[in-house]
């Protein structure tokens, strides 16, 4: 899943074979009934007309490799918003979005996914850093209305750190394909921040298990916040601070296959976050149990109680760990 992204004028005479291509493979390889109308793919016209409509700066993605040899992570502290979803074999990777501030450094960087399209449509059309991604994908992102930068064509803004192997050792530096932090205004979520919802359960713990991967969450209250731990162990940053999280939200999705393998023939699960379902809410060293929908792709995502009130989050860095709903 890692190989290099081209540049696009080597490209330009393949991009409709490959297109079509891929259109054939997604009608034949999904299953469980199939994605959403709405995947965030968009057309071609589509990404031109948002393109060119997208006002104001826009939020930063970066792909980030969570293998046990990618850790400890660099700059994912200076995150607003941290997703966690699952990849093949049952493992896990993370996409920190950036928009208050940004970090000097992030990494280590890993390859995109065909779900990170529709994950990434409710933030308008946002910068996606990446270190490639399969052949067969690379149509559908250059149609997806997003500024997609890898190494191939941002080619300064990367370095590879010393210490760890290839591919975990790929770093960016932010500054040099955003020059400024864009602001709260790009956080285009759906998220309410403000006081907590009335109830919920006191928790001092919460884990989220895949295959071959699991996230834990800690309360602590000296703190005022969730310790983030990994496969057993505390998450830490390269300089040794303790991972944590303001909220976490444990957002139950529908994950289907998708009609990508890596180079094993394991298949790339896609992870549907246009919909409806539940979700838990940890904030405080409580957990609510609530809904959440995100109506079309663009959309932001909504989080009610029972009786439809709005869910606040705490103010700080949010953690949203897709789980496969039962």
């Amino acid at each position: 899943m890692g190989t290099g992204r081209g540049a696009r004028g080597r490209r330009a005479t393949t991009t409709a074979l490959l297109a079509a291509t891929v259109t054939a493979a997604l009608a034949a390889g999904c299953t469980g009934g199939g994605g959403p109308g709405d995947d965030g793919r968009g057309s071609a016209k589509e990404s031109r007309q948002e393109s060119s409509s997208q006002a104001g700066p826009s939020a930063l993605a970066v792909k980030i490799d969570n293998a046990v040899r990618a850790r400890p992570h660099t700059g994912i502290d200076a995150a607003d918003v941290v997703y966690a979803e699952q990849v093949e074999g049952g493992l896990s990777r993370l996409m920190a979005v950036y928009a208050t501030r940004l970090p000097e450094t992030v990494g280590p960087v890993r390859s995109a996914r065909e779900s990170d399209l529709e994950l990434l449509r409710q933030f308008g059309r946002p910068t996606l850093a990446f270190s490639g991604a399969q052949k067969k994908l690379l149509p559908l992102i250059d149609k997806a209305p997003l500024r997609a930068e890898t190494p191939d064509n941002a080619a300064d803004a990367y370095f590879r750190g010393s210490g760890r192997p290839a591919p975990h050792n790929l770093y960016l530096r932010p500054e040099r394909i955003v020059p400024e932090a864009p602001g709260k205004a790009a956080l285009t979520t759906g998220f309410r921040y403000g006081s907590a919802p009335a109830g919920g359960t006191a928790t001092d713990s919460r884990t989220v298990r895949y295959a071959a991967a699991r996230f834990t969450f800690t309360w602590s209250g000296a703190r005022d916040r969730w310790l983030v731990g990994m496969d057993g162990t505390p998450a830490t940053t390269a300089d040794g601070e303790r991972m944590t999280a303001a909220t976490v939200v444990v957002q139950y999705v529908k994950v289907r296959e998708s009609a990508f393998q890596d180079f094993l023939g394991n298949n790339t699960p896609y992870t549907e976050t246009v919909g409806s379902g539940k979700a838990e809410v940890l904030r405080g060293g409580r957990a609510w149990d609530v809904n959440w929908e995100r109506e079309k792709a663009a959309d932001g995502t909504s989080f009610t109680t029972g009786d439809g009130a709005p869910v606040n989050f705490a103010t700080g860095q949010v953690w949203v760990v897709f789980a496969e709903a039962s």
